[in-house]
């Protein structure tokens, strides 16, 4: 299966996903349908389906135009049903879906909204997280709270280390900054940003990052580490008062 990233916007980013076996194309988060439609014309493919993470316009703006254009099923989280445009599958948590030859592992991570989802392509070891986790960071806290954030990122963190992340955002560069600010002596943090800094300069995309990297570098998923508690004086405090001091320092930097 192909993954092909589309710039929409200013920094999100589309994801046009291509089963070669099956024949089966989609896009993840279609923030605007122009810069997809000119990559499914000049690649001489047609859109069978529209996945999206949640509800909010930089994820859905081409939703419409989309499915008008190629017939498309636009797929969400049935708890999202109300505010999903053309939504014709309504998925669940913890079901499977299947996308051509692939099977879809649905996870429900709520938090930045509180119908988001995770797609988890099994096979393959992918995830369109959305905006919940980031490279180096997690998604702002809006419609849900701090202890629904955690468990959505402990729900993440339990996928195979070798699964590829693809976020909706290019913040990499951003977020590395603020991870090195409080764990500037982890060298894989150093290592990654180092990476960061050059993909950027060439003006290309940082994604998708590891799963395993983001473990030992994205501070946000290592609230549970004592080292972490140690250097934000939080020695013994429980994992989700870190995760929300955390959260809270990188709302104000």
């Amino acid at each position: 299966m192909h993954v092909n990233l589309i710039p929409c916007l200013t920094d999100n980013y589309a994801y046009i996903i291509n089963d070669n076996v099956s024949k089966t194309v989609g896009v993840v988060d279609p923030s605007e349908a122009l810069p997809v439609i000119a990559f499914l014309k000049k690649q001489n493919l047609k859109l069978d389906y529209i996945l999206n993470t949640h509800h909010h316009y930089d994820h859905i703006g081409g939703n419409t135009e989309l499915k008008k254009l190629y017939n498309a099923k636009v797929v969400g989280f049935v708890g999202d049903k109300h505010r999903i445009p053309g939504i014709d599958i309504t998925l669940e948590d913890n079901t499977k879906w299947i996308f051509g030859k692939s099977s879809v592992k649905i996870l429900h991570i709520p938090g930045h909204t509180l119908g988001h989802i995770c797609f988890f392509f099994e096979n393959e070891k992918i995830a369109f997280t959305g905006d919940t986790l980031f490279s180096l960071g997690c998604g702002r806290i809006f419609e849900g709270d701090h202890k629904q954030m955690l468990t959505s990122l402990n729900k993440i963190k339990k996928l195979p280390k070798n699964t590829k992340i693809y976020c909706g955002h290019e913040y990499s560069y951003k977020n590395a900054e603020f991870c090195m600010k409080y764990d500037n002596d982890n060298i894989d943090l150093k290592k990654k940003f180092e990476k960061i800094k050059q993909l950027r300069s060439n003006n290309l995309p940082t994604l998708p990052t590891a799963l395993e990297d983001e473990l030992k570098s994205n501070i946000f998923l290592k609230c549970d580490q004592n080292d972490l508690k140690t250097k934000l004086n939080m020695k013994n405090q429980d994992d989700y008062k870190v995760f929300r001091k955390v959260r809270d320092l990188k709302d104000n930097f």
